[in-house]
């Protein structure tokens, strides 16, 4: 398997449905900002609520560190305003939801099911330049939790401003760092 960390976001250009609204959404929208992508298999079905649910509670908090959501199904965008529309759990969701029924973004990405035409639950983190710092890509049965998400963006962003310091497990915001080097080898 290869690796998209440090891989640049390739181009797209895609429909979304954001605020009430049909916008198209490319890379362009990524430039010089901090962005999540939060693809799931499909609308109305039963774990991807409750995923996008916990993200739009936590999407404030996102914002504060300036970083943009997407969420990325299969679906067209008018399957996402017909499920924004018809579920109060949805209606919630602030962030743009984009539409990739051709599979464009999802195969970019990796979490492309061929023979279901579905995507996996994958998460990538891009930074402000294009790379991608953070993936993972869960089994479709397996809900994510946006509180972790946001400790590994802060982490993340914490990495990207200081330079030669790494985030050991379970780092949050003003705890100790680790600078890697010869005296640490054996002592942790």
């Amino acid at each position: 398997m290869i690796t998209l960390i440090n891989s640049k976001v390739p181009e797209f250009k895609v429909q979304a449905y954001h605020q009430d609204k049909f916008v198209t959404v490319s890379q362009n929208d990524l430039k010089g900002k901090w962005s999540i992508f939060f693809f799931y298999p499909a609308d109305f079905t039963f774990v991807c609520p409750t995923e996008l649910g916990d993200m739009a509670d936590k999407y404030a908090k996102f914002k504060e560190l300036g970083v943009e959501v997407y969420s990325v199904s299969t679906d067209t965008h008018f399957t996402h305003k017909a499920w924004h529309d018809t579920s109060d759990t949805i209606k919630k969701i602030q962030f743009p939801m984009l539409a990739d029924p051709t599979g464009q973004l999802a195969r970019a990405f990796g979490v492309y099911i061929e023979e279901e035409g579905l995507a996996y639950r994958g998460t990538f983190l891009v930074n402000p330049e294009g790379q991608i710092k953070l993936a993972e890509v869960n089994d479709n049965g397996i809900g994510r939790n946006a509180d972790e998400l946001y400790r590994k963006v802060q982490a993340a962003q914490y990495v990207a401003t200081h330079d030669g310091e790494v985030c050991p497990a379970k780092w949050t915001p003003g705890e100790k760092t680790l600078k890697p080097g010869l005296n640490l080898v054996g002592k942790i």
